[in-house]
């Protein structure tokens, strides 16, 4: 017999298991010191350019990315704002790539027509990039790259804008007959990835005080809700046409937002009630405690509450955004008052939603944000 979402949240109440976030308190580690990240352009910051620089090589394992803020908020990233915004020094470990998906074997963009250069992936390259870099030793210090000791150590993944956007599962583009289920499945593959990554024997450990860095920490973030972002807004909230992201774009606007808006609800429902069966019931990633943080309802709120916010010199600006390009991507030029934009573009948050982000992060890891659920 399949269990409804109520009966299964009754279920793991019964088993005497956290089930919501009022008391998680203290959920995060004492003392947050690295940080390691996965997902696409709402998160990197340069790794995808090493990459279109590099002819499609990808960086070299033990690769240092530089600080930069020309990401896709115009500015710095969140995890950037994290580190930034901490008391102290936190260890900064991105994988992100921008234009990722979760599987290139579910949604495959080529991010180059004439060479067919797909963009990398979550689970076919992010995922053993840190692997990599997690087994590495500098041979000029003879010190593991990777500093994360197990207690300050947390993992976030962050994935689903272009998986669901256009060129992929809104426009009907999935590889293999892939469904949702397909792409929600993609995700917890992901985790069981760095789990694996991280408990592997090559890691040390071996008198088991998890100086190996054995995962404790995951952060599951949801998907934002796409269909306020401009381009897949409806035209009296925002949308736009034909632009340098979807050059071909159809005029049914409000039907490709209310697709939009039920493709993010769903796959954010099953994150809700499928994050604590893999945590709780299947003792999936043993020792981790999860997050499951709820970007969907922060930039809601930021949406429908701007002015508790967004604070520019000019007014707040939910459906407008900052950066404007013509169709091919040229003759781009900036507004005035960033801070008062929720969007950067038709499609990234702005730097202040980043800055937005990454102190609600923080919250999260504390376990004292009221946009996520906590299972341990």
């Amino acid at each position: 017999m399949r269990l409804t979402s109520a009966a299964l949240l009754l279920q793991l109440q019964l088993l005497g298991q956290e089930v919501t976030a009022s008391s998680a308190g203290g959920w995060g580690p004492r003392k947050f010191t690295s940080l390691v990240t996965f997902g696409d352009s709402y998160t990197d910051e340069t790794r995808f350019s090493y990459f279109a620089t590099h002819n499609n090589s990808a960086p070299p394992v033990g690769w240092i990315e530089p600080d930069a803020n020309i990401s896709s908020s115009g500015g710095l990233t969140w995890p950037h704002y994290v580190s930034l915004q901490h008391e102290q020094h936190i260890n900064r470990y991105n994988y992100a790539v921008a234009g990722a998906t979760c599987s290139n074997e579910i949604i495959a963009r080529p991010y180059n027509n004439e060479t067919g250069y797909l963009f990398p992936s979550v689970l076919e390259y992010q995922v053993p990039a840190f692997t990599a870099d997690a087994h590495y030793t500098d041979p000029s210090t003879h010190q593991p790259f990777v500093t994360r000791p197990a207690d300050e150590t947390v993992y976030a993944l962050w994935i689903g804008t272009n998986d669901l956007g256009n060129n992929a599962f809104l426009t009907d583009s999935q590889l293999n007959n892939s469904t949702l289920v397909d792409y929600v499945d993609c995700v917890y593959r992901v985790l069981d990835g760095v789990y694996n990554a991280t408990t592997s024997s090559l890691l040390g450990d071996k008198d088991g005080d998890d100086k190996g860095g054995k995962a404790k920490y995951f952060v599951l973030m949801n998907v934002v809700p796409l269909q306020l972002a401009p381009l897949y807004a409806t035209p009296e909230n925002g949308g736009v046409g034909p632009n340098n992201y979807w050059k071909d774009k159809p005029a049914n606007l409000t039907e490709i937002s209310g697709r939009m808006q039920g493709q993010v609800v769903l796959v954010n429902e099953a994150f809700r009630y499928r994050t604590p069966v893999e945590t709780l019931m299947n003792r999936r990633w043993p020792g981790v405690k999860v997050a499951v943080m709820d970007v969907y309802s922060l930039i809601s709120e930021i949406y429908y509450h701007p002015t508790q916010y967004l604070n520019g010199s000019a007014p707040a600006n939910v459906t407008g955004f900052e950066y404007h390009c013509d169709v091919n991507g040229q003759n781009c030029g900036k507004l005035d008052s960033p801070d008062s934009f929720l969007w950067f573009d038709q499609l990234h948050p702005s730097e202040r939603t980043d800055q937005i982000i990454a102190e609600e992060f923080l919250k999260v890891v504390n376990g004292e944000s009221r946009f996520a659920e906590y299972w341990s």
